[in-house]
């Protein structure tokens, strides 16, 4: 990273100090994200009843932002370059870049597993193969100024730099504003919980119904289950949990039973 930032100054090429940005914006997030990890074990209290899980979406949060400002300067500068041209040195920009793709490469494979569990991770990983391309872009500028002295296209690359970091950052952030706005997780669907609900043996209605995230892959459900007279309270509970941990995936339910008078029946006199 620090050659990268030397070389780039050097060299003045604005593509490989825009790759340098984006790789320790992304090593900050991937220290954040860790710190996240570890602060979100701690056990809840009593003034903190649900632990500390939403230190990971807050840390995916802030590392959204961060990356969306980032983008946003790269993409001025490449702005400002493409009105202004500048010399650049395309061959020790080469070898920095391939190094660079390297090393990012690496990262992608070590990070990869636990990409599909944890929002951070995710991020995590996406951040890295965004560098991995960023650095391919730098590449192929470097590449094409050697062979043909164009030095727009080191500009150029820094502009699809920036433009790379965009809508992977749009979307980290609309999940973590999802999950913090306790929106319904994208992979569940409201409407079939329910119907699945309301087809247990007993069940009227469901109403109150509630789905959201506490952190990535911890989902918790609450409603109101309006059953059938006489209908048993344990096992009714003990059928609706089955169904949602079997069916959803979801473990953290609070479920209030609800009974409704029978209708009376309305006798007229005889006359």
């Amino acid at each position: 990273m620090v050659i990268q930032v030397v070389v780039g100054w050097w060299t003045g090429s604005l593509a490989l100090l825009a790759d340098a940005a984006h790789l320790f914006v992304d090593a900050a997030g991937v220290g954040l994200s860790l710190l996240a990890v570890w602060f979100a074990e701690r056990p809840a209290t009593p003034e903190k009843t649900y632990g500390y899980y939403r230190v990971e979406i807050l840390a995916a949060l802030l590392n959204g932002v961060v990356l969306c400002v980032l983008a946003l300067v790269i993409l001025f500068e490449a702005w400002e370059r493409l009105r202004r041209p500048h010399e650049v040195l395309a061959g020790p920009v080469l070898v920095v870049a391939v190094a660079a793709l390297g090393v990012n490469l690496f990262a992608a494979r070590l990070l990869h597993a636990g990409a599909g569990e944890s929002l951070n991770v995710r991020s995590a990983y996406l951040e890295v193969l965004g560098d991995a391309l960023s650095s391919a872009a730098v590449i192929a500028a470097a590449g094409i100024i050697l062979l043909t002295g164009w030095t727009t296209a080191d500009a150029l690359a820094s502009a699809a730099i920036g433009l790379l970091i965009l809508p992977r950052t749009a979307s980290l952030l609309k999940q973590a504003v999802n999950v913090l706005l306790e929106g319904v997780p994208p992979h569940l669907d409201l409407g079939q919980i329910e119907t699945a609900l309301v087809a247990a043996t007993g069940v009227r209605r469901v109403h109150d119904l509630h789905v959201w995230t506490l952190t990535s892959g911890r989902e918790a459900m609450s409603a109101h289950v309006v059953v059938e007279p006489g209908t048993p309270a344990d096992r009714i509970l003990e059928e609706l949990h089955v169904i949602l941990h079997a069916r959803f995936g979801i473990d953290h339910t609070t479920l209030q039973i609800e009974t409704e008078a029978p209708s009376l029946l309305q006798i007229s006199p005889r006359s």
